[in-house]
């Protein structure tokens, strides 16, 4: 069973930041692309940012400069530092990674359950 919880959310004022971890555990032969995803109140779901296994990224327009993606191999984590925040940025935030569970099995997406992040104008 493959496990992605999320942390640090929260509430933060306009200007402020925040940064958000992802775990993942369980029964996992190797993680190829973890990223963030969020969706605000009335709308869909939205790619933030991801990163590949060798460290390349990729940034929706309105966080580029101000979010950075980042993970630990070794540790199976992914992180989202977020700086700058704006009201906009209001939204549950979703850890994704596309995980293989064992050497033979074709790799699959994995959710976290979310994580709130508010920010105040």
């Amino acid at each position: 069973q493959v496990q992605l919880v999320e942390s640090g959310g929260g509430l933060v004022q306009a200007g402020g930041s925040l940064r958000l971890s992802c775990a993942a555990s369980g029964r996992i032969f190797s993680i190829n692309t973890m990223g963030w995803y969020r969706q605000a109140p009335g709308k869909e779901r939205e790619l933030v940012a991801f990163i590949t296994r060798g460290g390349s990224t990729n940034y929706e327009d309105s966080v580029k400069g101000r979010f950075t993606v980042s993970r630990d191999n070794a540790k199976r984590l992914v992180y989202l530092q977020m700086n700058s925040l704006k009201p906009e940025d209001t939204a549950v935030y979703y850890c994704n990674a596309r995980i293989r569970v064992e050497v033979l099995a074709p790799e699959s997406d994995y959710w976290g359950r979310g994580t709130q992040v508010t920010v105040s104008s």
